[in-house]
């Protein structure tokens, strides 16, 4: 079981990881959502055209959900569904960090068996892999609590390390050298850095000082990927799960994205501005002069399907009648406990993940790393001998 990690102890020898000859990488990153996912979905890709057979796995791994009775992270689910890489679940998820890991690990963990887990999920996952992709969780120092630090776990690995931030000059340098420092004491090659999330109009005047300041760090700059819009913009079923809502209908439409959130607080008529594709209309359950107008202006063919979605708040549900008429259109409706200003809010400040599925987004990401980022300089760096060999080879041991 992929959450079974806490095991009596024994006195049996640590374990050695197996395969240290298959080409790996560690992506790390400088923070939580900087783009490690991004990043790994679109590598995988990339790797493709160039290695027969490329293998995944995030060792730790915070969001979760239950397959077959393991816990599985969430990006091992994406990355299983988009690639079938023919390696169990279990392999590519090992550990999941559950509300009271932490708690459990220092009350009693075992580090060694944590690390034997690691070893054998890798070995597992790498079992018959031209080239393994290993994704961290957080910046270098997550999970040094429970001894499976970013850094512990590519050390473990014999991984060396992409460093992924988000753009800027002065932030993503500081933050890169912090966690530099904890890789570096943990004797893991960082081979470079990718930034991520760069307005299009900077992207030349922030590879120049990027550039240079990864230079003083020792480390060359692998990518620089541009913003795009549709990557951030939420699918109407996210904002469903962000709102701990439910469909009342349309719910086969609920991959539509959603480009801007219009709050229905006017009288019907000045509502009217409201009805924008990609537009997710948020207002209490009880409007139904609201709602009326809504499914009228879908019965107008070029208006038809052009909504992203109806939030209905406060638990409120239009009468019968209403609700069968919403029953007979194709715009997603959610309910919601939540009221009008919470829903609007919670919108705004919701973190947009790759969903499963979300074919459109991921042939986006592939497409922006296959431009953007150095792929044949990383599967280099990869395979050149580390600077600690090359030492060790320079004194004649």
């Amino acid at each position: 079981m992929a959450d079974s990690v806490f095991l009596e102890p024994t006195n049996r020898p640590e374990l050695v990881l197996r395969n240290t000859i298959t080409p790996r990488i560690f992506v790390a990153a400088t923070r939580m959502d900087d783009g490690k996912t991004t990043t790994s979905v679109g590598l995988f890709a990339a790797l493709q055209n160039r290695f027969p057979r490329i293998g995944y796995i995030k060792p730790v791994g915070q969001r979760f959900v239950e397959i077959e009775g393991s816990k599985i992270d969430e990006d091992t689910v994406l990355i299983n569904d988009t690639y079938h890489p023919h390696t169990p679940l279990r392999a590519m998820s090992p550990i999941a960090v559950e509300p009271d890991f932490t708690r459990r690990y220092l009350s009693g963990g075992i580090t060694h068996q944590l690390h034997d887990r690691v070893r054998g999920a890798f070995d597992e996952a790498a079992w018959e892999k031209d080239f393994v992709i290993i994704e961290g969780t957080g910046h270098a120092g997550v999970g040094s609590v429970f001894d499976l630090s970013n850094a512990t776990v590519a050390k473990v690995l014999k991984s060396k390390v992409i460093i992924v931030s988000r753009a800027g000059i002065g932030r993503p340098i500081d933050e890169i050298a912090l966690n530099l420092a904890l890789f570096e004491k943990h004797g893991v090659e960082v081979i470079g850095a990718i930034i991520n999330k760069v307005v299009p109009e900077k992207m030349a005047m922030l590879k120049e000082y990027t550039t240079l300041g990864l230079a003083k760090l020792g480390l060359p700059l692998l990518g620089m990927i541009p913003m795009h819009t549709e990557l951030y913009k939420p699918t109407v079923n996210q904002a469903c799960a962000q709102l701990r809502g439910e469909f009342i209908a349309g719910a086969q439409h609920k991959r539509k994205r959603v480009a801007r959130v219009g709050v229905g607080a006017m009288s019907s008529r000045n509502a009217e501005r409201l009805l924008n594709p990609g537009t997710l209309i948020i207002m209490p359950g009880d409007r139904e002069d609201l709602i009326m107008m809504i499914l009228n202006d879908d019965s107008k063919t070029m208006s038809r399907n052009q909504l992203a979605g109806v939030v209905l708040t406060d638990g409120i549900l239009p009468h019968e009648s209403m609700m069968e008429l919403i029953r007979q259109r194709s715009i997603p409706f959610i309910s919601t406990q939540a009221d009008v200003s919470s829903a609007t809010t919670a919108i705004a400040r919701m973190t947009v993940k790759t969903e499963v599925g979300d074919r459109d987004k991921i042939g986006l990401i592939q497409k922006l790393i296959h431009e953007h980022v150095q792929v044949d300089k990383i599967v280099e760096l990869v395979q050149r001998r580390d600077r600690h060999s090359e030492f060790q080879l320079s004194l004649g041991m």
